[in-house]
């Protein structure tokens, strides 16, 4: 009785680790496509991605935990890849895209990067 209980709320948390993670997913998608500049679509499509991401794989690695008892480290590794680079490479392609000139839109309403780049 208690081990068919414990197995349904693991259900339930694979469940909603995949529908949020698919949420966040298209979410990151739809904000790709609907923003207006570089740098509003690099947010998106990285921070909503991000937790998307990690939220299937997380969902995944409960599943496979749950229905098959295999700890896949695979799937940790992967959350943790996903977590350490995709900021690090939105920050980068974002400061490439403000070094190569392409303008900040008209709702901004402060430039950091100003200072820094004046030298």
């Amino acid at each position: 009785m208690n081990g068919t209980i414990i197995n349904l709320l693991i259900d339930i948390l694979i469940i909603f680790f995949l529908l949020s993670g698919t949420f966040f997913v298209f979410s990151g998608a739809l904000g790709v496509v609907r923003f207006k500049n570089v740098y509003l679509r690099l947010h998106a499509a990285t921070k909503s991605s991000t937790l998307g991401v990690a939220g299937l794989m997380l969902g995944a690695f409960l599943f496979m935990l749950n229905e098959h008892g295999i700890v896949s480290g695979k799937l940790l590794l992967g959350i943790l890849f996903v977590l350490i680079t995709a900021p690090v490479s939105a920050h980068m392609i974002g400061r490439a895209a403000y070094k190569s000139g392409i303008p900040l839109s008209e709702e901004a309403v402060q430039d950091d990067y100003k200072e820094t780049f004046e030298e």
